[in-house]
């Protein structure tokens, strides 16, 4: 039977669709024998994407092995990574390897805004209105008055910051952010055990 040829890209989409799968046919010390390569042909009528584990420690024999599957099954062999071989049947009833519909879209162009999926289901698209041109009489007018010149007017607010319950007040900053040295100078003095009496 002829082996079934498969593009990069549909051996990447299948690779990627096998990788939660787990192997559902387990290849013996006994290789491959009729009836292993009978749960085969079942497993791939049934599912058309599956994964073997190879027994054995020779890479050259489970090369073989996924080549005879091959040629015996018309399947193709889409990966082969360690002891796990990944093997794939077109059928009828399977679904070819997702052919993705963005594919076909045509692309947004980076001057055109986004438009959210619901928008984009329902057939609207996000229309970008620009923002009317400044003349040069807007250009003279006022500029805001400045943040201090609005201070000096009002009242100081009362702050809003609670003392500690234990009475002592903070310092700012965190204790990791400075210096062993400068937490000393702005903190109460150590008393040392040893005094040196004389």
């Amino acid at each position: 039977m002829p082996i079934l040829e498969l593009t990069s890209r549909e051996r990447s989409e299948l690779r990627s669709a096998a990788h939660p799968l787990r192997p559902v046919v387990l290849i013996g010390d006994n290789g491959l024998t009729e009836a292993v390569l009978k749960e085969i042909d079942s497993a791939l009528n049934a599912h058309g994407l599956i994964k073997v584990r190879a027994g054995g420690d020779d890479r050259e024999a489970r090369e073989a092995m996924l080549a005879t599957i091959c040629d015996t099954l018309s399947c193709a062999a889409v990966h082969h990574l360690g002891k796990t071989l990944i093997l794939y049947r077109r059928q009828p009833g399977n679904v070819k390897p997702a052919a993705r519909d963005d594919d076909h879209a045509p692309k947004r162009k980076a001057s055109e805004p986004y438009t959210p999926k619901k928008l984009a289901a329902e057939g609207k698209r996000v229309t970008k209105a620009r923002a009317p041109r400044r003349t040069n009489e807007e250009d003279a007018t006022p500029a805001r008055p400045s943040r201090d010149a609005l201070q000096a007017d009002r009242p100081a607010r009362p702050s809003t910051r609670k003392a500690p319950a234990h009475g002592v007040p903070r310092r700012a900053g965190s204790a990791l952010s400075l210096r062993a040295g400068a937490r000393r100078a702005t903190g109460p003095a150590r008393k040392t055990s040893r005094t040196v009496k004389k």
